[in-house]
């Protein structure tokens, strides 16, 4: 499993190839090149040349790609491109329904994030999450609440939402992968909102957010920071637990192997040595 913290993946659109240096300076874990939803249907062809161009001018560069989904008469295309480029280090899969459609997309030899947008995807999750080459997985929340018919940004949607999440997270962990990634929150103008979502996402389990917006970044790293009383706490169960006592008391608190555990991933997050 790869275990490289990834707490923000930035969309650029393919059709937009002076925004990649733009994007891979934005300070964003990665940056995913987008060839599926952020590209017009007449314009798929072209912004594949684009990104076939960027990557020959810049083979220093490193970024993912999100290729078109199955069944899209492009997406053999999209595989070549990220096959024959160094500088591709991952692949995202949107609309994953089964297996066999990861398995397709791994002959490029590079790791997939399969992106789980419906009710079908959801229910092939068990095998999806340990096809061969899987690294992470994700989802989309708009193309999901579509298919399950919910109604967008209402609570009972979100509810529903938040069991998709329990699923991708469940068998993201039963398949020893590296921890998932939150859906896109689509309010650029709304950092509390994406504040409070990324506080969600980081309490629910994952490992950050898609982002749609450079501008979207730092308010995700931000939020999925522990907070300095947390990281003080950790830092004082670690020591204690130098000790080698075994199950000892902090702040009135038993502590056993379990809340070591959460105090050393408290700092892994905050990129401290645990």
């Amino acid at each position: 499993m790869n275990n490289k913290t990834i707490r923000s993946a930035l969309f650029v659109p393919a059709t937009r190839p002076e925004r990649i240096p733009k994007a891979l300076a934005s300070g964003a874990d990665v940056v995913i090149v987008d060839l599926e939803d952020a590209v017009q249907e007449h314009l798929k062809a072209e912004a594949r040349n684009h990104l076939d161009a960027f990557l020959t001018d810049n083979p220093g560069a490193r970024l993912l790609v999100r290729i078109n989904a199955p069944g899209h008469d492009g997406q053999a295309q999209d595989i070549d491109l990220c096959q024959r480029h160094p500088g591709v280090i991952g692949v995202l899969l949107p609309k994953v329904e089964c297996a066999e459609q990861v398995i397709r997309v791994r002959v490029c030899g590079k790791p997939v994030w399969p992106i789980i947008e419906s009710a079908e995807g959801l229910l092939a999750l068990p095998s999806i999450a340990r096809a061969e080459g899987v690294e992470r997985l994700s989802f989309g929340a708009l193309d999901l609440g579509l298919d399950l018919g919910l109604a967008s940004g209402t609570a009972a949607a979100e509810r529903m939402l938040d069991q998709a999440r329990y699923t991708i997270l469940l068998h993201s962990r039963a398949a020893r992968l590296a921890a998932p990634l939150d859906s896109v929150f689509p309010a650029i103008d709304n950092p509390d909102g994406l504040q409070r979502a990324s506080q969600d996402a980081r309490d629910m389990g994952f490992g950050g957010l898609l982002c749609i917006h450079p501008s979207q970044v730092a308010v995700v790293h931000q939020a999925l920071m522990p907070s300095a009383q947390e990281l003080d706490w950790a830092q004082r169960v670690l020591a204690a637990d130098a000790s080698g006592d075994g199950v000892f008391v902090v702040d009135g608190q038993m502590v056993d192997a379990p809340v070591v555990g959460r105090a050393r991933r408290l700092l892994e997050r905050a990129g401290l040595s645990a």
